[in-house]
């Protein structure tokens, strides 16, 4: 899953993605480095992060949706919102995945209008909310909270009618460092959902942080979190640098498949 920040202030990409060319060339080059989804994001989820009105959200993404359905037709898109108004909008014009890092509890619409468009929803777990999430999260066993979260959650997803459903741990999202290297440590266990795990590592602080660089400096370190993640269990790689993330699936895949 390759990521089209069009916000002004993501934590590593914001800004870069602003005029046609640059969101054109951007797409060009994930697909053809192997991309299998572009999730479209056109609000930050950094910590601290601003959250704007939905008609700015909306303005955002619907340059960005319409250009890429029109460039490339052919290309499955994701869209990161937590409002159901952006999500019913965005499926109309051509998206097929609505990427939730609410979980579906910040809209009470949510659930019921991704179950009308029949498409696949990704539930993710965070701890708060952007603008507070990362001032001392705190857990007593943070998989099997986060476990026992998505239990619930994926029944009231199936409760309202969403039949395709992927699961996503929120690396970053109210988790400290060690809390973060648990859950990939212990990746395996949300195998008990019986449902596809997305692994979105790319570039996090977690990384940055323990090798004490920058987000631009840690390409190396997120592959290799992703391979970790790949052989714990993650079904999907959820990245900024999709020609490195298919290199790992592929050596992931060769690792698997010998004899």
């Amino acid at each position: 899953m390759g990521i089209l920040n069009i916000t002004p202030d993501s934590f590593y990409d914001g800004g870069r993605y602003s005029d046609e060319n640059a969101i054109l060339r951007q797409v060009e080059l994930m697909l053809n480095e192997g991309a299998s989804f572009i999730d479209i994001g056109s609000v930050s989820t950094r910590p601290g992060a601003e959250i704007p009105d939905v008609e700015t959200e909306w303005k955002r993404m619907e340059f960005s949706l319409k250009l890429i359905v029109k460039h490339f037709p052919e290309s499955i898109i994701s869209v990161d919102t937590t409002r159901a108004a952006i999500a019913e909008r965005a499926v109309n014009e051509g998206a097929a995945l609505i990427n939730d890092i609410s979980a579906g509890e910040w809209d009470s619409e949510m659930l019921k209008t991704v179950a009308a468009l029949n498409v696949p929803y990704i539930l993710m777990h965070r701890q708060g909310v952007p603008q507070t999430m990362q001032i001392n999260p705190v857990y007593e066993n943070v998989t099997l909270e986060i476990i026992q979260y998505f239990s619930k959650r994926i029944e009231v997803c199936r409760n309202a009618g969403i039949k395709d459903i992927i699961i996503d741990p929120g690396f970053g999202f109210g988790k400290n460092i060690q809390h973060n290297y648990t859950l990939l440590r212990e990746l395996q266990t949300f195998d008990v959902t019986g449902l596809p795990i997305l692994a979105g590592l790319s570039r996090k602080r977690m990384i940055w942080q323990a090798l004490e660089i920058t987000p631009e400096q840690a390409l190396n370190g997120t592959t290799a979190l992703n391979m970790v993640a790949l052989l714990n269990g993650a079904n999907i790689l959820r990245v900024h640098d999709v020609k490195e993330a298919i290199q790992c699936v592929t050596l992931f895949k060769n690792y698997k498949t010998s004899v």
